[in-house]
C-alpha cells in the first residue's frame, strides 16, 4: 500500500472542562494514494473536523498530518495556504462558486491564485466529461444545484492536485442527481489518478467507495 495521507494521534477539542467536546480523540488512520475512501458517522461524529485538519484547514491541538510524508502543520500559514492550494482540491456541500463570475472562471480561479498557467485543453476535457461544455459562460445563479456541484468537482480536478476532500458534496442534491455526481466524480478521481477521501451519511455513496471508515465520537471505530 502507497499511503498518500496519515493522520498520528490527531487530537481537536472544543470546550473546557465539563464541557468538552472532544471532535476528534487521538485518531490515527492511513489513506490509500489513488483509492476513494469514504468516512461515515453520525452528525456530531467529529468527520468534518477530521477532513478539515486532513487539508490543513484546521490545526489539530496535537499530533500530525502527513501529506506525501510531510508533516503540513510545521508550515506557517502562508506556506500551508500554497502547500493546501497545490496539492488538495476540496469540494463542500455549498458549492462557494462565486456568483459573479462565470463556469469557466470559477473553475480556473484558484490555478490564477497560484500563478500557474492554465491546461485549457485539460479544462475543457474535465467540462466535456461532466457534461457542462456548453455553459461556460453562465453565472452560477443560473445553473441547478447539482450543475453547480459539478462546477465545483471541475475546479477541484482542475488544478490537477493529489487529494481530493469531499464534505457531505451532494448534501443538497435529490438522490438522481447525487448518484450522477458521486459517479462522475469517481470515474474522474480514477482517470487523472487522484485519491479521494469523501464525507457522507448516505449509506448508498459509502457503499461505492474502495474503503469506508467509521468515526464515532472522534475515534475511528471501524477501518
Amino acid at each position: 500500500m502507497k499511503k498518500i495521507l496519515e493522520t498520528q494521534n490527531l487530537v481537536k477539542y472544543y470546550g473546557s472542562q465539563n464541557n468538552v467536546v472532544k471532535a476528534v480523540d487521538h485518531t490515527s488512520l492511513q489513506i490509500e494514494a489513488g483509492k476513494f475512501t469514504s468516512i461515515v458517522g453520525r452528525s456530531g461524529s467529529g468527520k468534518s473536523t477530521l477532513l478539515h485538519m486532513m487539508g490543513g484547514l484546521d490545526r489539530p491541538d496535537s499530533g500530525k498530518v502527513l501529506i506525501e510524508g510531510k508533516d503540513i502543520f510545521s508550515l506557517k500559514d502562508e506556506k500551508l495556504a500554497v502547500f493546501r492550494r497545490r496539492k488538495i482540491g476540496f469540494i463542500f456541500q455549498s458549492y462557494n462558486l462565486i456568483p459573479s463570475l462565470n463556469v469557466w472562471e470559477n473553475i480556473v480561479l484558484p490555478i490564477g491564485l497560484d500563478g500557474r498557467k492554465v491546461d485549457q485543453d485539460f479544462v475543457r476535457e474535465i467540462l466535456a466529461r461532466i457534461g457542462m461544455e456548453e455553459k461556460i459562460h453562465a453565472l452560477p445563479g443560473t445553473l441547478s444545484g447539482g450543475q453547480q456541484q459539478r462546477v465545483a468537482v471541475a475546479r477541484a480536478l482542475a488544478a490537477r492536485p493529489a487529494i481530493i476532500l469531499a464534505d457531505e458534496p451532494t448534501g443538497n442534491l435529490d438522490s438522481k442527481t447525487e448518484l450522477e455526481v458521486i459517479s462522475m466524480l469517481k470515474s474522474c478521481v480514477s482517470e487523472y489518478g487522484q485519491t479521494l477521501v469523501m464525507i457522507t451519511h448516505d449509506e448508498t455513496i459509502a457503499q461505492m467507495a474502495d474503503r469506508i471508515i467509521v468515526i464515532e465520537d472522534g475515534k475511528v471505530v471501524r477501518s
